[in-house]
């Protein structure tokens, strides 16, 4: 009997499987046949606001070139989002890989509805792979008649999304990370940041160090016409053709989760606090820093996600052209760094024409991705024998946070390295959301900037000189092939033989990681 009984149990179980994976095969996504395209709005609607009455003086003193403020600091990060969204008159065109229910997305949000209200036309697309639990919210927002949202190369599933990447996850597994913040169609920001507290320092856990520019001038109008690109690409689907609408039950999502996620008086403070950042201080004063420099966009086909697109298409071949190969310097900075045997062959050519390449990535006491620290760090000693210099973000602890030294044009706080930017015989300078890794390559999309510009290359170089000493670790490889790191710490050198700030078991997995077959999804 209990052997009958097994054998029924074990058939039930079979049939429920079954039934769970033809509902999952019978999940697709609806055709666009009804979408409606948009596009840029006509000058005439934009020459009117006061950001274009603001900048036209100060763009026509410098014709053909794009102004370049960057963003390093993340409370200087929020405060240009906020603002711009605040003073916004005419249209928002807002793309981000990540947007969290949290604080900072909260606030974000809020800002893009009050815009609406006040008649700015406002788009938002984001990718549907980090949006968690905002699918009401979003779908309220859609039903404002001057805002529309669009989810990027969405799942059919909305409860149990990861299930989709069982019948789909050749395109699941493409995302768009692209990331831009664009008002009136006259200033822009794009950078490494997602939108969520730990990018903007407003948390006690997770801090990323990370990198925007703002920019206005001609590299606006590219920039609006690549987020036309993907807000009508084959990818783009208007929300309300994969989220219910909300029902009345479920209306006001937004000012709910407000309510409920964001306590009055710590937000109270956090715009106080906003209120007195460089960024706004140097906007009030008239001596932001502008850099003015020859820019260009670089940017994937959006069809990137739905299989392979020629090379031409891609971002990679347009850094390789834009970027120019290094004669002298070439210093990267990238929290994902994956290099691949490809790339590391490509490094070595470069250090044994006397090209000096230092790169900076996190140490693994400090990345967020253990696996991604896997695919690197068994290409470290042929690195380092090839001549090529590494260095490793040190964890930042709160005795670090006090101290005066920054971390350059790329973060002045944080736990971890989020950045991703890198600097071309100290004149061209990439900022944007490429990790140096195979997802950004060849599976994800990507957007960034190329800026011919001596003085954003020099700061980064600066930096490698002054700051990584003390805020990273230098990795070395002795006579007898092992590797060890060096750092300073209190005024002194101090050597570590193993991975610094780690334990025997978390070392241990990062080995096992390294032997397995999953370099091409990282």
């Amino acid at each position: 009997m209990p052997a009958r009984r097994a054998s029924t149990n074990h058939l039930t179980w079979l049939l429920c499987l079954a039934c769970a994976m033809m509902a999952l095969a019978g999940c697709s996504l609806p055709p666009l046949v009804d979408r409606e395209a948009g596009y840029r709005l006509d000058d005439a609607d934009v020459e009117a606001t006061l950001i274009h009455q603001a900048l036209q003086p100060l763009t026509a003193r410098h014709p053909g070139l794009s102004g370049i403020h960057p963003l390093a600091d993340p409370l200087d990060a929020f405060a240009a989002r906020m603002l711009l969204a605040q003073t916004a008159q005419a249209s928002l065109d807002v793309q981000y890989y990540i947007w969290h229910r949290d604080t900072t997305g909260l606030m974000l949000l809020n800002a893009l509805e009050d815009a609406a209200d006040r008649g700015v036309r406002v788009r938002l697309l984001l990718d549907d792979n980090g949006i968690r639990n905002l699918d009401q919210i979003l779908s309220e927002l859609d039903n404002h008649p001057n805002m529309q949202v669009r989810l990027f190369n969405p799942f059919p599933m909305r409860r149990m999304k990861p299930l989709g990447f069982v019948t789909d996850f050749r395109r699941l597994n493409r995302r768009m990370h692209n990331k831009s913040f664009t008002a009136d169609q006259r200033v822009t920001i794009v950078g490494g940041r997602n939108v969520g507290d730990e990018y903007f320092g407003a948390t006690d856990s997770v801090l990323f160090s990370d990198l925007d520019v703002v920019a206005v001038g001609p590299i606006v109008d590219a920039m609006t016409d690549d987020f036309d690109r993907y807000w009508n690409s084959a990818s783009a689907y208007p929300i309300d053709q994969v989220v219910a609408p909300s029902s009345a039950q479920r209306a006001a999502a937004l000012e709910r989760a407000t309510r409920e996620h964001l306590d009055p008086h710590s937000a109270s403070q956090y715009l106080d606090h906003l209120e007195n950042t460089a960024f706004i201080r140097g906007i009030l004063s008239e001596e932001l820093e502008v850099e003015w420099a020859d820019t260009f966009i670089v940017s994937d086909n959006p069809a990137k996600v739905l299989g392979d697109v020629p090379e031409q298409d891609l971002l990679i071949g347009s850094l390789l052209s834009l970027g120019g190969e290094p004669e002298k310097t070439l210093d990267l900075v990238s929290p994902y760094f994956v290099p691949t045997q490809m790339g590391v062959d490509a490094l070595a050519s470069l250090t044994r024409r006397g090209v000096r390449v230092r790169v900076l990535t996190n140490a693994l006491e400090s990345t967020d991705v253990a696996a991604v620290h896997a695919g690197y760090s068994k290409y470290r000693k042929q690195l380092l024998e090839e001549g090529v210099e590494l260095w490793e973000l040190r964890l930042i602890g709160a005795e670090d946070a006090k101290r005066p030294a920054g971390l350059g044009p790329f973060g002045s706080s944080g736990s971890s390295l989020h950045a991703k930017t890198f600097a071309v015989d100290g004149h061209h300078v990439f900022v944007g959301s490429f990790n140096f890794d195979p997802r950004s390559a060849r599976l994800n999309t990507e957007l960034g900037f190329v800026i011919s510009s001596q003085k954003l290359a020099n700061d980064l170089a600066l930096a490698f000189d002054t700051a990584m000493p003390v805020r990273a670790y230098r990795v070395h490889v002795d006579e007898h092939g092992k590797l060890y790191w060096t750092t300073i710490e209190n005024g002194e050198t101090v050597r570590y033989d193993r991975e610094p700030g780690t334990g025997m078991i978390q070392r241990a997995l990062v080995k096992f990681l390294t032997w397995l077959p999953i370099e091409g999804l990282l």
